[in-house]
């Protein structure tokens, strides 16, 4: 375990300057609060926090960040307050090891939301100040060095869970040094067989070519001095276990027929001799076709710069080259940690206080950040940050020249989105390179893409099964969710209006403003919306707003057994029906007596039908006045109110009365997708038999050699006892799927 005065003149061989008795305090004050505590390996537990901070000297930070290391579990693991801390060791810190604490009390069912939230609050910590970034990724790195003492499966959710989402923002980050070690530890334990195996690989193949790189490095090296290059240093590495597997399953490809396993990097003063470098590079050997980047003169966002080519050198062996300066590779190490950081004066104290780096990739994370931030639930908001955060990056132009980077396998609807949600939310076509393109054509390196826009377009939700980006993702979510509420919003103005009219009262938004409290929604648009939803009753809203309104309640009764049926409103009509229903309501009447079937909204001597498909007390329906035929009651399920989706007059705001006692049962029709063999049928009938609920009629179909489906028309009480029996079915071994057929 590393010693306090080890860390010390880790930080003092950088910094000698550096605040040796605030390092000192956080170490004791640590200490203390973690006490007799152990680590799963059985150290103290001091010796994690002591760790941690030693990766970080390794970058060079700063002696307030060694301490925010060095403290960042107390709040978390020991009887440590955000109060104490400012109050020891100042604001600055105290926030910093705040925002490294988990939100441990969620009232959230699922781990996944759990992951997402504590997710949330890290990154919103992390766009505050970037110091809480590097003490977590170091954090997670010691971590996973010392992953074994876990038990297998918290050892695999902790990988899975670094490799999705840690190394990839070390990635962003610019940091490849901590990404490739923290994507081979997740590697081991995710995939303990291929690890083993592409090491050992890699091992015989070390050992076969012994020498080999340290003689295409002397040639390299020998190629520049002689070229002028004097002070060119040249670096030759085998590739990690991990970015050899993710190549064979990319590219499917064997461990044999990889031809690039080696790569070298040539690191020079300046720009320019970056390009020299490459020509004379290119002028001794051949250049393998595809297989070069500038990253120099495009930079990636994550302020990444190098020349990437691959070349057919020494013993025509085919080599990847890095060619880059001293300062790029610093940054392509240490990412983020290797800018400058700034310090200005603190207003409210006078004292120096590090604020962030001026960097492409904090300023991109911090975009990132944003638009991950606009109110998706918590599983939205990690699927989106797995998808902004995993990708490998396109370039791509406006027609002005702007560069706009995306995801690999973006589409010029990302792009639209990336621009501005607005252009992405009325984008209906795209010119990739002056051409018209498909809106799912998938974007390269280079591609100049101009959008086409409507501003009576809406993203159609399929787009979202087309984007990859996690901003277009959301945006046309939200877009969706818009369109839906406006076409509740408008149906249930349409009810609102006919409930109203046929009360004689008139209906307006502005009487709803003063009852929204007493209909549980904060705004007007909420309230009309529920009502097209079925979340919220028409007569209660016409309660609400005018509270002396006394309802014709309707009820429907057989007669003395005509065929027809009695009507009777609460002020004493009574109207004879027709016994027409294609449903339950007659049959059912007439075999369990005359009993009421409660039904709100119906009025006038109008016929009653229900939908071929049935609807059972508990669904919301809708009534359609329908010519010739009367009403036809159809669950809001049924497709068939599709087309009547422009006759907004023929829709009648009906529904159960559940108040009343109901001694009526209904017809619904299921499917089941059941195994074809010998009992299945049998299984399957006395399990609703067994349910007290009727089969009214049977039909099989076969749909595979070992399946086959079932429709059954079911007479039931309502729609609670539907489910309670859906829900048996589906346990049935011999049941294979189980759903709700509506017509």
């Amino acid at each position: 375990m590393m010693r306090q005065y080890e860390l010390v003149e880790r930080v003092q061989k950088y910094k000698p300057e550096a605040n040796e008795a605030l390092l000192n305090k956080a170490y004791v004050y640590a200490m203390q609060k973690h006490g007799q505590q152990k680590r799963a390996s059985g150290d103290p537990y001091i010796s994690h926090p002591l760790e941690v901070a030693a990766i970080l000297t390794d970058m060079r930070l700063d002696e307030s960040t060694i301490a925010v290391a060095l403290l960042h579990d107390t709040i978390e693991d020991t009887s440590a307050t955000r109060a104490e801390i400012d109050e020891l060791f100042g604001e600055d810190i105290g926030a910093l090891v705040e925002g490294l604490t988990k939100i441990k009390k969620l009232d959230l069912v699922s781990k996944k939301a759990k992951q997402a939230e504590n997710l949330r609050k890290l990154l919103l910590a992390i766009s505050d100040d970037v110091r809480v970034l590097l003490v977590k990724l170091a954090d997670r790195l010691h971590n996973m060095r010392t992953l074994d003492h876990m038990t297998p499966e918290k050892r695999a959710r902790i990988s899975e869970e670094t490799m999705d989402i840690y190394a990839p923002l070390a990635g962003r980050m610019g940091m490849q040094d901590m990404r490739e070690e923290l994507e081979n530890l997740s590697f081991r334990h995710i995939n303990p067989e291929a690890f083993e195996t592409v090491t050992r690989k890699l091992e015989e193949l070390s050992q076969r070519n012994e020498g080999l790189i340290r003689k295409i490095e002397d040639e390299l090296r020998e190629l520049l001095v002689t070229n002028g290059l004097s002070d060119a240093l040249v670096k030759g590495r085998q590739k990690t276990p991990y970015s050899v597997f993710r190549k064979m399953q990319s590219k499917s490809l064997s461990f044999e027929q990889l031809s690039d396993v080696y790569a070298f990097r040539i690191l020079v003063d300046d720009i320019p001799g970056c390009y020299a470098a490459l020509g004379i590079v290119h002028t001794r050997w051949r250049v393998v076709p595809g297989r070069f980047k500038d990253y120099i003169s495009t930079p990636k966002q994550n302020d990444y710069q190098s020349i990437h080519t691959t070349i057919v050198g020494p013993s025509r062996q085919r080599i990847e080259l890095q060619i880059r300066t001293k300062r790029m590779h610093e940054i392509a190490e240490y990412g983020i940690a290797a800018h400058s950081l700034y310090k200005d004066k603190d207003s409210t104290n006078g004292e120096e206080r590090t604020r962030s780096p001026r960097s492409n990739a904090y300023a991109m994370l911090r975009r990132t950040i944003e638009s991950l931030a606009e109110g998706d639930n918590p599983e939205e908001f990690l699927e989106h940050t797995k998808l902004e955060l995993f990708q490998d990056q396109v370039f791509t132009f406006t027609p002005k020249g702007q560069l706009i980077t995306l995801p690999r396998g973006a589409t010029p609807i990302d792009f639209a989105y990336a621009v501005h949600t607005n252009i992405g939310d009325t984008c209906v076509g795209a010119k990739i390179n002056g051409r018209i393109m498909p809106l799912v054509t998938r974007l390269n390196n280079g591609d100049e893409v101009e959008i086409i826009r409507s501003g009576i377009q809406v993203p159609p939700p399929a787009w979202e099964e087309i984007v990859v980006t996690g901003k277009a993702r959301a945006a046309i979510r939200r877009a969706t969710r818009a369109a839906v509420r406006k076409q509740y919003s408008g149906l249930g103005y349409r009810i609102l209006e006919r409930t109203f009219d046929r009360a004689g009262k008139s209906f307006s938004r502005d009487g709803l403003k003063p009852v929204l409290h007493r209909l549980g929604h904060k705004d007007v648009e909420d309230a009309i919306a529920a009502v097209g939803r079925g979340e919220l009753s028409s007569l209660d809203v016409l309660r609400a707003v005018f509270p002396d309104y006394q309802d014709e309640r309707v009820t429907v009764k057989p007669s003395s057994g005509d065929g027809w049926f009695n009507m009777r409103s609460a002020a004493g009509m009574v109207f004879k029906l027709p016994g027409k229903t294609k449903a339950a309501l007659a049959e059912a009447a007439t075999e369990t007596g005359p009993e009421a079937l409660p039904i709100r909204g119906l009025s006038g001597n109008a016929e009653v039908h229900f939908s071929a498909g049935g609807a059972v007390p508990g669904d919301r329906i809708v009534g359609i006045m329908e010519k010739d035929k009367g009403i036809t009651i159809y669950p809001i399920q049924s497709p068939a109110l599709q087309k009547f989706d422009d006759e907004p007059e023929r829709w009648i705001d009906v529904r159960w009365d559940l108040d009343e006692a109901n001694n009526t049962r209904f017809m619904a029709r299921i499917m089941i997708n059941a195994l074809n063999e010998p009992g299945t049928l049998a299984e399957v009938t006395q399990t609703i038999a067994t349910s007290d609920v009727n089969i009214r009629s049977m039909s099989m179909t076969r749909v595979a050699a070992d399946f086959t489906e079932v429709h059954i028309d079911l007479e039931v009480w309502d729609l609670r006892q539907l489910n309670q029996l859906m829900g048996q079915l589906k346990e049935l071994q011999c049941v294979s799927t189980i759903s709700r057929v509506f017509t």
